[in-house]
């Protein structure tokens, strides 16, 4: 997926609109848990699928929650939360 910047604009291209809250909330979320790209982007990935539209404090619990199970991997991520039940997917 690249950096956080670059599946931004990808999502841009298909259509999503960040307004800047929406932004500062993602880049706030990436520097208060130290995560990585990846699992920023999957964050904002499955918030995207689970709420059909960008919630910045669903993200942040989803974020908060992958990073305290130590989820690192965008297939890790996905696997918990099927696991967990979490999203609905």
């Amino acid at each position: 997926m690249g950096t956080v910047e670059e599946y931004l604009h990808y999502l841009k291209g298909k259509g999503f609109q960040f307004q800047e809250d929406a932004i500062g909330f993602i880049f706030f979320g990436k520097h208060y848990t130290n995560a990585s790209d990846e699992m920023i982007n999957t964050a904002i990935e499955l918030t995207l699928k689970a709420q059909r539209s960008f919630d910045g404090s669903f993200y942040m619990s989803l974020l908060e929650t992958l990073i305290s199970n130590k989820i690192n991997t965008r297939k890790e991520a996905i696997n918990f939360v099927k696991e967990q039940e979490l999203l609905g997917i």
